[in-house]
């Protein structure tokens, strides 16, 4: 079975702007939300999207 198009994981510093659905990541500040954001397109081999300042998503395309 092969997953596409799914949202892997989500890295916020604003966790009142998230609800379920995808592993959630909460950082203090925005470098942090970077390099945890840097780790997990490596390790989970997907691809990171901003949403907003204080919001990205990885997703598998």
């Amino acid at each position: 079975m092969t997953v596409e198009k799914v949202i892997l994981a989500i890295i916020t510093t604003s966790p009142h702007k998230v609800a379920g659905g995808a592993p959630t990541f909460v950082c203090q500040t925005d470098e942090e939300m970077q390099r945890v954001a840097a780790n997990l397109e490596a390790i989970l081999d997907g691809i990171a999207h901003a949403l907003s300042e204080d919001l990205l998503i990885i997703v598998k395309h």
